[in-house]
């Protein structure tokens, strides 16, 4: 915490709006449209995952479509597929952003179009907060007009040839979990592109109601809306994000600086200047016989936590049936990377303390 987000709590209770209505959810929406401009219809969500569930909705997803997602990710932005009974078909990253790979993309579409199917909708990630190659993307799904569901949940803040993520997709989704780089303790919202899908999403995430006076039911709907009080902590935490930003990417610079002349560690950072990443986690490969499991062992033992990037979809048990395109360069990196500490409150004495570690005792 660090914004007015107490103000704004006390405000919903002075009021006493602290249910799914209140000014803090207009201002935060109002306020997101305005940071991530280009036409951004912003309904906010009690998560993430529920933000991508009513994307899928909102795209007409039915039992046995087939919906394309990066494998490479974390496992809420493939499971609303099967909410729906619909078909995950997974594909694997590119070696620059580690995002969903284009070219793969296009031999997964082709062999829907075969089984007698179009996929109804593709997932694309801003995996650790990396834009992924939105022109090259979008080349194919409009090629086969197939629309997007652009799932930037972990890069708020970064921006492809300048325009904010959170703005290429048909929907997007951005997350607000307690560890990105804003939160509303746990929230998210789904971004449109006008007044019509918003007034659509809306509806679908308060429970259906018709338009009535009293409780009318036609379609199905979720109890999806954000409250009153996250959304008071959200609008604290936006007034800090550029903030939260420059320390992020000043947790990269640490990294780069540290790591550049290492010939057993590869730091991920952005390809070229079009990819402005937040960074929101920074992660590295192990190369020449360095294991993830020895390094983080070394970081363990001097009470540091790392953790394991994310096991792809097509090689979790849950997922084990579906159809993978690629050449498994996401669980490559799986095998062979880790996530170091990357919060916006490392101190100096933190830096030192990894500095030892990557410097002392990893050969």
């Amino acid at each position: 915490m660090g914004g007015n987000e107490l103000e704004y709590i006390h405000n919903a209770f002075d009021t006493n709006w602290i249910s799914q209505y209140g000014s803090n959810i207009d201002e935060f929406e109002n306020s997101l449209e305005n940071y991530l401009g280009n036409n951004s219809h912003v309904t906010a969500l009690s998560s993430g995952t529920a933000a991508i569930h009513l994307a899928l909705r909102l795209l007409n997803i039915e039992e046995g479509d087939f919906v394309i997602c990066q494998s490479f990710t974390f496992v809420a932005s493939a499971n609303p597929i099967l909410y729906l009974k619909a078909v995950p078909v997974f594909v694997d990253s590119e070696d620059q952003t580690w995002n969903i790979c284009p070219n793969a993309l296009e031999d997964a579409i082709k062999y829907c179009i075969q089984q007698g199917k179009k996929p109804k909708a593709i997932i694309a990630v801003c995996l650790y907060g990396m834009p992924f190659k939105a022109e090259e993307v979008f080349e194919v799904s409009k090629k086969y007009d197939i629309p997007v569901i652009e799932d930037s949940a972990e890069a708020l803040g970064s921006k492809y040839k300048g325009r904010p993520c959170g703005t290429f997709g048909d929907l997007s989704v951005i997350s607000f979990n307690g560890n990105k780089i804003i939160t509303t303790a746990g929230g998210g919202v789904l971004i449109s592109r006008n007044e019509e899908v918003k007034k659509r999403t809306l509806f679908l995430a308060t429970q259906g109601k018709d338009n009535e006076v009293f409780y009318n039911h036609s379609e199905l709907g979720y109890n999806y809306r954000m409250d009153n009080i996250a959304a008071g902590i959200g609008r604290g935490q936006l007034e800090t994000l550029e903030e939260k930003i420059i320390a992020k990417r000043k947790n990269h610079d640490f990294y780069h600086e540290l790591l550049k002349n290492n010939e057993n560690i590869d730091l991920f950072s952005a390809p070229n200047s079009d990819f402005y990443s937040n960074y929101w986690l920074n992660t590295v490969i192990l190369k020449n016989k360095l294991s993830k499991e020895e390094l983080r062992n070394k970081f363990s033992q001097n009470n540091i936590e790392t953790r394991y990037l994310w096991k792809p979809m097509h090689l979790q048990p849950l997922y084990k049936d579906c159809r993978f395109f690629g050449n498994n360069l996401s669980g490559t990196l799986f095998d062979t990377g880790l996530c170091l500490p990357s919060g916006t409150n490392l101190t100096n004495d933190c830096r030192n303390r990894i500095s030892e570690v990557l410097e002392n005792e990893i050969p």
